[in-house]
């Protein structure tokens, strides 16, 4: 791993153990200050990341004060700031990530490297963003607001320690619960998701296969992953760089998760947006779906190709008969744009609904797609005062010789004439 990054290091005893395998692991320039000295370091070097390399509070509160002040106000790519800290302490840095002061080295630097990895993707966003506005004239913004609000946990452990976990995460996070490792793989699969606990109920050679298939995938790699429960053989942890043992109060697992979900969360963000950008914009940089005008224009070339050529097209309608809080609404539309085939296209409505158009595809084609589309929804969300499963309505038509893409809009949109409604 290299981490090519100025790097300031706060420790009022020297670290040269520390500083030695950052230099090898490619950072430059690394900077060694003393608390006393850190806001001055941090103006000077302008830091990639800050790594705070003693536990413990910091010995200067003034200077402390005026660090976090520096790194709230800073602007550009995120500074990403690495903490150690004993057992049951909390970092100087609220939003800093954590790590064992006890852990070697080695892992410090690996999750550091992680982290720049996120760095390096907002700072690539940030120029993509400014050429795109300079060139079409037209913006696209990062959400706002702070990325937590967007993030999704999985939980998955049995037993009496599962509860009190369960209530501590969804007070801060979404939530996806799992009693056996295979659902929780089948989450990981059908959902985004920014942070993995596993609690109690696990023999640890179970824990330790689920790490190693979790090693195994990039996609899963730099996952903040706690084990509540019993812990596995250590070597596990070596190829997980964001994986840790938190043991006792629930409430802790949340405060050491918390950074390090706010920035996979954020990877997710600038991933979608990235993704807009590929689109010339045309995607919703919220959900990956498209964007109402795009939708539509690509409606009308859909239909005109299928006439053309006499060819089958059906649209379907995915609404709700709760009021999806903003989280959620988001997260069906995410789910959606997941499960779609390449070959279809989809948008999100102002009222949540979800408008899906299935290209050479009959009505009972549209049928099967559209059932396992809610299949999934129904089996992965819960509605909103989480006592039951999400279950969406789906209208369906099929495209006829005297329809226009308004017509068949308003077939669904209406739920009435020559339409299949179905529920999943």
């Amino acid at each position: 791993m290299s981490l090519s990054a100025p790097i300031v290091v706060i420790a009022d005893q020297p670290t040269p153990e520390l500083l030695e395998a950052l230099a090898s692991a490619g950072g430059f320039p690394i900077v060694e200050s003393s608390w006393a000295k850190a806001p001055e370091a941090f103006v000077a070097i302008k830091p990639s990341a800050i790594v705070l390399a003693e536990p413990g509070q910091a010995s200067q509160p003034a200077k402390l004060k005026t660090l976090n002040l520096q790194l709230q106000t800073a602007k550009g790519p995120l500074v990403p700031v690495i903490a150690r800290v004993n057992a049951g302490e909390d970092p100087p840095i609220p939003s800093a990530i954590r790590i064992d002061a006890s852990a070697p080295v080695a892992r410090l630097v690996a999750r550091l490297s992680a982290a720049l990895r996120v760095r390096t993707l907002h700072a690539a966003t940030l120029r993509r963003m400014a050429t795109f506005e300079a060139q079409s004239g037209r913006v696209i913004k990062l959400p706002a607001g702070d990325p937590v609000d967007d993030a999704t946990v999985l939980l998955t452990g049995r037993g009496r320690t599962y509860p009190g976990l369960s209530v501590a995460l969804g007070e801060r996070f979404g939530l996806l619960g799992a009693l056996s490792v295979e659902t929780a793989g089948r989450h990981l699969n059908a959902r985004t998701v920014d942070g993995i606990v596993i609690g109690e109920g696990f023999a640890p050679r179970m824990v330790e296969a689920f790490l190693t298939v979790l090693a195994e995938d990039a996609r899963f790699r730099d996952l903040p992953i706690v084990v509540a429960g019993r812990v596995p053989p250590g070597d596990v942890f070596d190829a997980l760089p964001n994986l840790d043992h938190i043991g006792g109060d629930p409430s802790r697992v949340v405060e050491h998760l918390l950074p390090m979900v706010r920035l996979h969360a954020l990877q997710e963000q600038l991933n979608r947006v990235l993704a807009s950008l590929d689109a010339d914009g045309l995607l919703d940089a919220e959900t990956s779906l498209l964007i109402p005008e795009a939708f539509r224009r690509d409606l009308d070339r859909a239909v005109d190709e299928a006439k053309e050529r006499s060819g089958a097209l059906s649209i379907g309608r995915f609404c709700f008969d709760l009021v999806l809080a903003r989280r959620a609404s988001l997260d069906v539309a995410r789910l959606v744009s997941r499960l779609m085939r390449k070959v279809d296209f989809a948008c999100r409505e102002a009222d949540g609904s979800i408008l899906a158009v299935f290209t050479e595809t009959d009505l009972r084609g549209a049928h099967v797609i559209a059932r396992r589309i809610a299949s999934v929804l129904k089996h992965t969300m819960l509605a909103p005062n989480g006592d039951r499963r999400l279950t969406p309505s789906i209208t369906l038509a099929t495209l006829k010789p005297g329809d226009t893409p308004g017509t068949l809009v308003a077939r669904v949109a209406g739920g009435a004439v020559a339409a299949m409604a179905a529920r999943a």
